[in-house]
């Protein structure tokens, strides 16, 4: 598997991290994570060779094939299907029906499949892109935010495929709640080092607090006994009868570790001002409805919104969802009637509204043309929230990145008050720790809030009720995203098995994807059995320890034999604890096992039907 060893990366005088090792298991999943420019994505371009370390190897096995998100996309097909084929051996031209299966898991209907790849919108021809990647099946996946540009729907179909994929997966996502549901281990960036962990990024992150509250407790018994030290030194050094005394004091000092303070991280702090309301409604939607060329995209949603309550509005891309609170907010005609109350006050958060960002103003301009009425303090308060403290304040905003206009427009809101938010997927461009921020912001909201997200993280922790784009209309319903998905459910969930079944395979050509299919689950099963295998064993030989032990220990007390009951003891601990950590990895495995197999038995349950 991919080994990393004493690897250091540096550009000028900025140090992304230094000798830093890792290995990867066969199967393990991987969530990469750390702050923005913390050196995640230059790790995957250290991995893949397009950069060279400062120090360090990167050692792959023979014939070990790596797939990644091309940055670039280029075209060199006029048909879908053929372009996703095109990087495959020809004797491996029977996945045609895997790329089917992969395409219609990301959107793509059987109509795209004959389409020209460059008349696909942006975001699509990066879905086919992923598609390329996740049709090579290569031994590693390295894949850097693939959430990007997916629609809910689509995001659970990939959920699905990584969690079964008989391969090695290196992920980057803001998407936590994303990330978690698939990973096996956490790879995280920090303060210059990486550190790996078997299990989630909760838990890696609780690993982080509890080593660095650890290490400023250390370092404040250092500086303390370093402060008494010295202050008897100052007292006393200068008599002779206490020199020696003060010299012996000098020598502990200078025995004793220097610990460096640690370095303040910056997160984006949202605190949105509110604008009191007192009334039970805020606005009122009826009979609204929405098209272009005749074609509705809405028709007849009627809803009411009060205080703290947030409404989701979720669905495929494409379908009307940004449309919708664009004509919420005023900015386009439609049918219907929506009210506001008199006191109402909006912020909005839009798709487009980077747009109308002014290139030659600064931040603080930018800013204050929201509210003139903010005082420069409090203009350049808000925009050191958004991570533009200083002179980074007065960037004009022509030589902003996309996610930096994008905290802008979030300043631009917070400045002012409202009682309204219209927000149109808030979290694209913002790192793990702000959407964090953002949640808790949007949690403590006194006024009310319309998202559009493809986040279920955030549609679990906000929505109350929910506006679905699905069967070609949109619908009002009144519960949970999981009382969504318990009661109703996307309609393309396992979709790519109807398109699948529709197939008309020959025997031979049957034959040989069923002997495809056998191959990947033996290659992605026969692994995780050896290590079960192993882990029982292990499981087994400990209890069985365990059991000679506790016989030992009773006779060592009975014998009054203080230091051979104390080595027990502390033999049975570190047992005990070797078992807990092996029942917890076997689950993981076990876990992993079910997943892969119940996969692989419908794959080939959907070949027999074709």
């Amino acid at each position: 598997m991919l080994q990393v060893n004493n690897l250091s990366k540096a550009y000028a005088d900025r140090t992304l991290f230094k000798d830093v090792s890792f290995n990867l298991t066969q199967n393990s999943r991987v969530g990469l994570i750390g702050r923005n420019g913390s050196g995640k994505s230059t790790l995957f371009k250290l991995i893949l060779g397009e950069e060279l370390p400062d120090q360090g190897k990167i050692i792959l096995p023979k014939n070990y094939s790596i797939g990644a998100l091309k940055q670039i996309i280029e075209f060199k097909h006029k048909n879908l299907i053929d372009e996703c084929l095109s990087e495959l051996p020809k004797e491996e031209q029977l996945k045609e029906y895997i790329a089917k299966k992969i395409l219609s898991g990301l959107g793509f209907s059987e109509e795209d499949f004959i389409k020209d790849p460059l008349s696909f919108s942006g975001g699509f021809q990066l879905r086919i892109s992923l598609a390329k990647t996740l049709i090579k099946s290569p031994n590693l996946l390295l894949l850097d935010e693939p959430t990007n540009y997916l629609d809910i729907v689509s995001l659970r179909w990939l959920k699905k495929f990584l969690k079964t994929y008989p391969g090695e997966i290196i992920l980057i996502t803001h998407d936590q709640s994303f990330m978690d549901e698939i990973i096996t281990h956490t790879l995280g960036i920090h303060r210059q080092k990486l550190t790996l962990v078997n299990g989630t990024s909760k838990k890696y992150e609780k690993q982080i607090k509890t080593e660095e509250q650890l290490y400023l407790k250390n370092k404040e018994n250092i500086d303390k006994k370093k402060k008494e030290l010295n202050s008897f030194i100052e007292r006393f050094g200068a008599k002779a009868t206490k020199a020696t005394q003060a010299k012996s004091k000098q020598k502990q000092i200078e025995r004793l570790e220097t610990l460096e303070d640690l370095e303040s991280l910056e997160q984006l702090d949202f605190q949105f001002s509110y604008a009191p309301f007192k009334a039970k409604s805020l606005m009122q939607v009826q009979n609204l409805s929405f098209g272009y060329k005749q074609e509705p995209l809405f028709k007849d949603i009627s809803f009411s919104l009060a205080p703290k309550e947030c409404i989701g509005i979720i669905g495929k891309n494409g379908k009307g969802k940004s449309t919708l609170l664009n004509c919420l907010a005023g900015h386009l005609n439609a049918k219907g009637n929506i009210q506001f109350h008199p006191n109402a006050q909006v912020g909005h958060f839009g798709q487009t509204n980077i747009a109308r960002l002014t290139p030659d103003a600064t931040i603080t301009q930018e800013i204050l043309s929201a509210n003139s009425e903010l005082s420069q303090t409090k203009v350049r308060q808000i925009a050191g929230t958004m991570l533009f403290s200083g002179e980074l304040a007065d960037k004009k905003i022509s030589v902003l990145s996309g996610g930096e206009k994008s905290r802008v427009m979030l300043g631009k809101i917070m400045a002012c008050p409202s009682n309204i938010l219209l927000l149109d997927e808030p979290t694209n461009h913002l790192d793990k720790e702000s959407i964090e921020s953002l949640k808790i912001a949007l949690k403590n909201y006194e006024g009310a809030s319309v998202i559009v997200t493809h986040s279920e993280d955030l549609l679990r922790s906000l929505v109350t009720k929910l506006i679905i784009f699905q069967k070609g209309r949109a619908e009002l319903f009144l519960g949970s995203y999981d009382d969504f998905l318990r009661k109703i459910g996307w309609e393309d969930e396992g979709g790519a098995q109807s398109i699948q079944s529709k197939e008309n395979l020959t025997k031979k050509e049957r034959q040989k994807l069923r002997a495809d299919v056998i191959k990947r689950r033996s290659k992605a099963l026969g692994p995780l059995e050896q290590k079960i295998t192993m882990l029982e064993d292990n499981i087994d030989r400990s209890e069985t320890r365990i059991n000679h032990i506790n016989q030992e220990l009773i006779s060592a007390s009975e014998q009054s034999e203080g230091n051979k009951v104390q080595e027990l003891s502390k033999e049975l601990s570190l047992l005990e604890n070797q078992i807990e950590k092996d029942f917890y990895e076997l689950e993981s495995l076990e876990q992993q096992f079910q997943e892969k197999s119940t996969s692989f038995d419908e794959e080939l349950s959907v070949i027999e039907k074709a």
